[in-house]
Order: structure tokens, then C-alpha cells, then sequence
């Protein structure tokens, strides 16, 4: 009896198939992963922006809040920004992105709770520093 001791044995191909198989688990989880957080990273940033512009620039020149945001009156944020990481417009249907002023009168707010809703963590929120 000859044996051809050319090839791979069919336990061999198993343990390889099995490890690419373990592997390409591994890789896809991380990946998933490492996208929630750029997600995330993405609403903070967008979400500290609308607040500097709302406190540093529109609240600085005007002594109030607006009723509502967007880049007409917060000329200072970069549009884009308004929009979550899913592409949809802040206080609209399905956006991870709300702004909600309180105590208004004629338009005019005395404060308000910015938030972002993250995929990872706890919602982002921050609120006015000025009364």
C-alpha cells in the first residue's frame, strides 16, 4: 500500500476552514464596533458644536435662545453638523439629534436641553449655561 504523501488531510482543511471561519467573527464584530464609537464621536462633536454656536455666538448677540436650530440661525456651525450620523435633520422624524428650548416667549428662549442619542453609551446631553 502507497502513501502519497502529497496534499493536506481532511482534519487539516477542517482546522484551517474553522480558524478563517473564527477569524473573519472576530474582525466583523470589531469592526461594528469600532463604528458605533466613530458614530458616537461624531454626535458629541456635532452636538458641542450647536452648543458653542448657540452660547458663543448666538446668546453673546442676542441675550436669548432661539425656538429652534439650523444653520440660518446659527450661521457659526457648519451645516453638515445638523444632521445625525444616519443623514437625518436635527428635531425631525427618527433623528438621533434633538433640541428642545423651554421658557419661550415671542421665539425667544431662556433655555433649553440639546441631546444626542448614542449607540454605545448613555444619550449626550447638554443644556444652556446662561439665565
Amino acid at each position: 500500500m502507497n502513501k502519497n504523501p502529497h496534499g493536506f488531510t481532511v482534519i487539516e482543511i477542517m482546522f484551517v476552514a474553522i480558524l478563517i471561519g473564527i477569524s473573519s467573527v472576530i474582525f466583523f464584530i470589531q469592526k461594528h464596533n469600532i463604528e458605533m464609537v466613530a458614530s458616537d464621536a461624531q454626535a458629541k462633536t456635532s452636538i458641542n458644536s450647536m452648543y458653542y454656536g448657540l452660547e458663543e455666538v448666538f446668546y453673546t448677540a442676542n441675550k436669548y435662545y432661539p425656538q429652534t436650530i439650523s444653520s440660518d440661525n446659527l450661521k457659526s456651525v457648519d451645516p453638515v453638523l445638523f444632521d445625525d450620523p444616519n443623514g437625518v435633520k436635527i428635531n425631525t422624524a427618527d433623528s438621533l439629534y434633538s433640541y428642545k428650548p423651554t421658557n419661550c416667549v415671542n421665539n425667544k428662549c431662556k433655555s433649553y436641553t440639546l441631546e444626542a442619542t448614542l449607540q454605545n453609551e448613555d444619550a449626550y446631553i447638554k443644556t444652556n449655561r446662561n439665565n
